[in-house]
Order: structure tokens, then sequence, then C-alpha cells
């Protein structure tokens, strides 16, 4: 049965209110009170929207999480059509992972893996599969420019400079350093604008 507008709004509160716990407290040392003192919610009205109990809040914060990851490099990511236009997403990548510190949506969506749910991995897989999957069309249209050499894999190096980005993520949550964040963009970039000498 579809929920109606102010039920909606309930369900979106409570994911959001997890989310903000789990950012400061960690994902294992969230309780259910925890989350229902946050969002001013009695505990029928939790299970009424997550039946499942803790692990269905954890999974639609994960989805909540993963969706915000992409939705914040918006509309850069979808629209990488030049060189200048791939220098605005790097930008704005890293302007966010300065302004907005320790809450990252990216360690909240991928820290709910420790839960090693099969739910779970798929809402973390669809993410970089969509992640990916803008970066790659990026590259193929580059390539249909003459931009970057048409001989590379645009899948391989859009799963490579994503596997850079999400280290240097990590990295920067562990030190508080943009330092290798901005490495792995540039050298990615970088990369993808070399051409062989003919």
């Amino acid at each position: 049965m579809p929920l109606t507008r102010k039920g909606a709004a309930t369900r979106q509160r409570i994911i959001e209110g997890a989310a903000g716990q789990i950012r400061e407290q960690g994902v294992f040392s969230v309780r259910l009170e925890d989350v229902m003192d946050r969002t001013a919610t009695s505990k029928s009205q939790l299970f009424h929207y997550f039946p499942g109990g803790k692990d269905e809040l954890m999974l639609a914060v994960a989805r909540y999480e993963a969706a915000r990851v992409i939705e914040d490099q918006q509309p850069e990511l979808g629209a990488l059509t030049s060189w200048e236009a791939w220098r605005e997403w790097r930008d704005k990548v890293v302007r966010r992972y300065r302004e907005q510190g320790l809450d990252c949506p990216l360690h909240v969506a991928m820290s709910q893996l420790a839960s090693a749910t099969d739910a779970v991995r798929a809402v973390a897989g669809e993410l970089i599969r969509r992640w990916q999957g803008e970066l790659a069309a990026g590259i193929r249209h580059m390539q249909s420019l003459g931009e970057t050499p048409a001989d590379l894999d645009a899948d391989r190096e859009a799963a490579a400079l994503l596997a850079g980005v999400q280290g240097g993520v990590l990295i920067h949550l562990s030190t508080g350093s943009l330092t290798h964040l901005e490495a792995a963009l540039d050298q990615g970039i970088a990369h993808l604008r070399h051409r062989p000498a003919s």
C-alpha cells in the first residue's frame, strides 16, 4: 500500500535521522532508541515504516546515501563533454569533500557493507555501477570528439578513476587531507588527456 505524503515524509525523516546518527557514532554504535530520540518517533512508528527493524532501516540508509553520492555530483557528472566540464566536475568533488568534512555520504553508504547483507552489497554495487557508468559515458564522449585515444577501454579507465576517488576519500576521512583525492582526480584526468607522440 503506497504511503501518504505525510507517511513518506515521516519515513524519510527517520532515514535521514539514522544517517546523521551513523555519521556521528558509526554504524556499529547506532541503536534504534537513538534514532527514535533523534527523530521524535515512537517504536511503533519506526516499526510501521521498517517492519524488519534495524536491518531494514540500515538498508534504507544505504540507499539514501548512495543516491546522495550521485546527486551531489550533478549536473557536472552527467555532462562530461569537454575538458572544461571534466575540470568543473573535479572541482565540485573536491569542494564537496572540503565543505562536508567527515559528513561523507560515500563513507556512510559503504560502511553499511559491514553488515554483510546481500541487499546492502547490491545497493553499493548499484552505486558503483551508476557512478562508473557516468564516467565511462564521459570518456566515450571525449573519444568521439577525438580528445582522448580511441583505443582506451572507457569502462576500465572509469573504474580506475573511481577507485582513485574512493581511495582519496578514505585517506581524507583518516587524515583530514585532500591531497590524495586531488592527486587521484588530476592524474586520472591527465591520463585521459595524454596523447602518445605520433
